[in-house]
């Protein structure tokens, strides 16, 4: 087990990590545990966690109404039930969703004056943090980075969109994490291989956008590596301890990389397809890399990058790399296996289009697609092949 600092925070690392939790330094000693449903209780993995803190005096709260895509109204009425507790440390114990989940509700808690989502997106600057609670998240997976990134992303179940409540300053970076792979091991294979290539997808993006710093270069580059190298031995050895370790350092640095230089494409038609048909977004990012690798690809300083990745790794393209490893962990070929009404695929087209063309990440992909562009890609996307 290892510790290092990062900016403000704390990151703790490897197997025991979570006996840290005993160090959480605070007051009233209050703990709000925020999980999506039951699974982490249910494994005794909970039990793990509410060990450690009732030995160290802590009084505690579990949360489990969290969606897999966590919804606004979900973050509400967490955020109230947090209030009526007033802990002074919100935990947020899970994969993506929960730790988002633990994000939001914080803000709304800490800025109870706050009612909308509107309330709290850019160019809006969150009022107060750290006034009431700290923030910890434990990952159970490997993929999303979230216990590392400034951001948590919102589902909007009118609008049907997904929205990113963000500061820019950093500040929801969360005070402590802990990366323990004892909590991975129990992913089933189909979870372990969309959070993988979520983790991969976070280190191939941020390489290649145009706003790519050395900082957040160096993170990718080491995200990628042990992402690529460590995915499949998660895989297919689920108790290996060591490559869930190296997994989960790969989707934290996938993390602080993008926060530091953004995304691109292929988060923009995942983010849709998550938004309209509740694909996960880590299958949803899964089946949209290599077609995203194929669209950038064309310009030719987007695919000298590419070809460095590949080299860290020993591989000579990038695109068939990562199409080998989804044929070895089982990913879908095309999204039409999993969101198999096509005729709804094809009268909403127009609609997805639009909406992946206008998120957050489709301005730092490296090869600005057209609308043109961007229909024919989500089709490609959809039917695994070009299509009308």
């Amino acid at each position: 087990m290892y510790s290092i600092k990062l900016g403000c925070g704390h990151m703790h690392c490897g197997e025991n990590a979570v006996r840290t939790l005993a160090d959480l330094p605070a007051q009233r000693k209050r703990a709000y545990i925020v999980m999506s449903g039951t699974i982490q209780q249910d494994l005794g993995q909970l039990k793990m966690v509410t060990d450690v803190l009732e030995g160290a005096g802590f009084t505690w709260k579990g949360y489990t109404d969290v969606e897999p895509e966590p919804s606004f109204q979900t973050v509400l009425r967490g955020a109230e039930d947090m209030a009526a507790f007033e802990p002074d440390w919100v935990i947020g114990f899970g994969g993506g969703s929960a730790m988002d989940a633990a994000k939001a509700m914080w803000v709304f808690y800490e800025n109870p004056e706050y009612r909308e989502l509107e309330d709290v997106m850019p160019p809006n600057e969150i009022k107060n943090l750290r006034e009431k609670a700290r923030l910890c998240c434990i990952p159970t997976s490997a993929g999303t980075g979230s216990e590392a990134t400034r951001a948590a992303l919102i589902k909007d179940t009118v609008k049907k969109k997904k929205y990113s409540i963000r500061c820019m300053r950093g500040r929801l970076v969360p005070d402590v994490a802990v990366l323990d792979p004892i909590f991975t091991t129990t992913m089933p294979r189909s979870l372990t291989a969309a959070s993988g290539m979520d983790a991969l997808t976070h280190a191939i993006e941020s390489y290649v956008t145009p706003i790519a710093n050395p900082y957040s270069d160096a993170m990718a580059m080491a995200s990628f590596r042990y992402g690529f190298q460590n995915l499949a031995e998660c895989y297919e050895h689920g108790d290996n301890l060591d490559a869930r370790a190296k997994m989960l350092a790969a989707s934290c640095m996938g993390g602080i990389a993008f926060s530091n230089c953004a995304l691109g494409i292929v988060h923009s038609i995942a983010h849709t397809f998550g938004a309209e048909y509740g694909v996960p977004h880590g299958l949803a990012n899964a089946i949209v890399l290599p077609y995203g690798l194929k669209f950038n690809a064309a310009d030719p300083g987007t695919k000298a990058r590419y070809d460095e990745l590949a080299a860290l790794v020993g591989e000579r393209d990038l695109r068939e790399a990562v199409l080998a490893l989804r044929r070895r962990i089982n990913v879908p070929d095309a999204m039409c296996e999993v969101v198999k009404d096509e005729a709804d695929f094809r009268a909403k087209l127009d609609a997805l289009v639009e909406k992946a063309f206008a998120d957050v990440c489709t301005p730092f992909t490296p090869r600005k697609p057209t609308p043109g562009e961007m229909r024919a890609l989500i089709l490609e996307v959809y039917y695994g092949r070009q299509a009308d």
